[in-house]
């Protein structure tokens, strides 16, 4: 069978829903939460960075400051994501462009059946439209199964979204070609028996894709906040919490914060993995291995794993210089358990 004979469909979990959307346009699973969350906290960093740069006292600013304690602006808990984050996903992905459906640039002579995928968006609710095997497709992943719509009512369908509050995103290029081999099995559906109305997804045994459920409901929240620490400690045997305990007892020393007038000191922003933010000061002449060991100190032992600027690279690369030699001055850095 070719690819056109299948649908992938992912069902709603959690607010994931633009996950869902971008999977769904792409027919293949290709976004998880973690790269979405990723590409938002850079598109965050972006936005800081800018601010610092051109807001009348920097990082000092009133606005900068309320910017930071927002948090982020492109992704909350529950894994609601800004149009910011679903247009980066599919331009560093796939090359694709998502302009709204009015916008300027758009070929207005160009009839709307020509688009092969549409995002809708109201609120915090995102899906996507697709056309596949000569049709188009709702595949809104509220729904319990994909929905025809003819190439007469796609415009009706897309002028009432908008009418009802959507708003409608297009993708003016070529759609990638779905893949039957990728994706989760139990969200294909063989096209036949949608269109023949039948509630079965497929006639024939599923493909070999698996999804790893141990993954599933753990980990940390999409805004960086950890859900499971408690969990993790209460399954901890004694002797895993005595060598966390001694590893973190082993910890070097951390030098004491210098002041705000120090001369040669620098501050550097942290987001750590459970959330929260930090500014700390430090001085030029110090090691960057001083910016591991306080992070270690803040995040209970073990090692770390840090990555600064944009796009994100890894701060072991300067760990052999100084604070003041790796330009840390005004950076943002991301720790999280290595």
């Amino acid at each position: 069978m070719s690819s056109t004979d299948w649908i992938y469909h992912e069902r709603q979990e959690a607010a994931l829903c633009g996950q869902h959307a971008l999977n769904n346009l792409i027919q293949a699973s290709v976004f998880t939460p973690g790269s979405l969350a990723e590409i938002a906290l850079q598109l965050d960093d972006i936005e800081l960075n800018y601010m610092a740069q051109n807001n009348e006292g920097g990082v000092r600013s009133k606005d900068y400051i309320r910017r930071v304690n927002e948090g982020s602006g492109n992704v909350d808990a529950q894994g609601n994501f800004s149009i910011q984050v679903l247009r980066a996903a599919l331009e560093q992905m796939y090359d694709l462009p998502l302009p709204a459906i009015g916008q300027d640039d758009l070929d207005k002579s160009r009839d709307i059946t020509s688009y092969q995928g549409f995002i809708c968006n109201r609120r915090d609710h995102w899906f996507a439209i697709r056309y596949i095997g000569a049709q188009f497709w709702n595949l809104n992943s509220t729904l319990d199964k994909p929905e025809a719509i003819s190439h007469f009512r796609l415009a009706a369908e897309l002028e009432g979204l908008q009418r009802d509050g959507y708003s409608v995103f297009v993708v003016p290029k070529e759609l990638p070609a779905a893949e039957r081999n990728t994706g989760i099995d139990k969200f294909w559906w063989e096209r036949s028996n949608l269109e023949g109305g039948s509630k079965k997804r497929s006639n024939m045994e599923p493909g070999n894709a698996r999804t790893d459920w141990r993954s599933v409901g753990t980990g940390r929240r999409l805004d960086g906040r950890s859900g499971v620490a408690a969990e993790e400690m209460n399954e901890m045997s004694e002797e895993e919490m005595l060598q966390k305990a001694l590893q973190a007892s082993i910890l070097p020393d951390v030098p004491e914060e210098p002041p705000a007038d120090a001369a040669s000191v620098v501050t550097i922003q942290f987001r750590f993995a459970t959330g929260k933010r930090v500014r700390r000061r430090f001085l030029e002449q110090q090691p960057v291995q001083v910016v591991y060991a306080y992070c270690e100190q803040e995040m209970g032992g073990g090692s770390v794993e840090l990555r600064y600027g944009f796009p994100p690279r890894d701060l072991s690369t300067q760990s052999a210089k100084t604070i003041g030699e790796a330009k840390l001055n005004g950076e943002s850095i991301q720790a999280r358990s290595a």
